[in-house]
């Protein structure tokens, strides 16, 4: 996942040094999460969204999409801070992530900020009725 421009400063100088360790730890692989602890998805793959299956040639992704008619997305790897604080960046705190493993694990607190951020809109909302 991208970095808001408003949380860059929050993360270290050395940031693309650091997720390039955690590549190479994970051999460019996903490291899964407690719901999917053995994902292993390959990062750049295509993957087949009605079967499951995984490859990286082009043609058979085209022939899924085309005589098939399934959907074919690309797996991206992003790097996920286990306790979502991103200044804490030691490596046993960082696992490389497929949007799956990624989004599944982030599931409560996503949940929780959009709690938040819905709260703070109705409160100024509140500052405007009359």
């Amino acid at each position: 996942m991208p970095i808001r421009p408003e949380n860059r400063a929050r993360y270290p100088k050395n940031w693309k040094a650091i997720v390039e360790q955690v590549r190479k730890r994970s051999g460019d692989r996903c490291e899964g999460s407690p719901d999917f602890p053995d994902c292993r998805r390959p990062n750049g793959w295509l993957l087949n969204k009605r079967t499951g299956e995984q490859t990286n040639d082009g043609q058979i992704a085209e022939t899924w999409e085309l005589v098939d008619g399934d959907k074919v997305s690309r797996i991206v790897l992003t790097t996920a801070h286990l306790d979502h604080v991103p200044e804490h960046c030691e490596l046993s705190n960082l696992r490389h992530m497929c949007q799956r493993c990624h989004l599944n694990y982030d599931k409560e607190h996503h949940a929780e900020t959009m709690r938040t951020t819905r709260r703070a809109r109705l409160a100024v909302g509140d500052l405007f009725e009359v």
